[in-house]
């Protein structure tokens, strides 16, 4: 296998695959190369370390999910409308996953978290700021439901923050059951989270994120 931009992607390829249905921690070199098809050669030509090749990883994903997570929080839609689509779209990739393998994957980003927040400092770090850019694009939509009276949160930050904890939550639990079931309610409780009205202006029961207590 020659040096190529070939034996790097299926270095990634495998990389994601391995860390998806094993974690990162269990994986060594020889194994991602073996699964790659590739000698150790051309993984240190590409990557310094294991820990190189996951921050690779993650930035690749991340490349993909905020192209998605953008395309489902923008248009012409109703604010609320375009979160719902947001978390449709989570449940149906979860559901695709399980079908094509039998299990439910879950979400590389939390599942990276948990194993490795405090392991890995380079990779924390990472995983913070695109969980922060999460909260940033859904941030924008709350605000905009704000302003028209849709939902009744005080505190748009820490509403959105809710939210991400929320669809990551609920897609862990979906991982540990292995049952995409778990994702069904996932609009309900956002609403709820949101104070979110309906067309006679009622108020969604449940927990309204509101900002801190005095």
């Amino acid at each position: 296998m020659g040096r190529t931009s070939d034996a790097r992607r299926k270095i990634l390829d495998a990389a994601r695959s391995l860390i998806e249905g094993r974690g990162y921690s269990a994986l060594g070199v020889a194994e991602i190369c073996k699964a790659a098809g590739v000698p150790k050669g051309s993984f240190y030509y590409f990557f310094e370390s294991k820990e190189a090749l996951a921050l690779a990883v993650v930035d690749e994903h991340w490349a993909v999910q905020k192209r998605d997570w953008t395309r489902a929080l923008t248009g012409d839609a109703e604010p609320l409308r375009r979160l719902r689509r947001l978390f449709e779209e989570t449940e149906a990739g979860q559901l695709a996953g399980q079908r094509g393998c039998g299990t439910v994957a879950g979400c590389l980003f939390g599942n990276l978290a948990l194993e490795l927040s405090n392991q890995t400092e380079a990779i924390r770090g990472r995983l913070q700021e695109i969980f922060d850019a999460q909260v940033d694009m859904v941030e924008s939509v709350v605000a905009e439901a704000r302003e028209r009276g849709d939902v009744g949160v005080t505190d748009t930050r820490e509403a959105a923050r809710a939210v991400v904890a929320q669809l990551e939550g609920q897609v862990m639990f979906a991982k540990l059951y292995n049952s995409t079931g778990r994702l069904t309610q996932l609009w309900q409780n956002c609403r709820a989270l949101l104070g979110a009205t309906d067309d006679q202006g009622r108020v969604a029961r449940g927990l309204v994120a509101r900002g801190p207590v005095a």
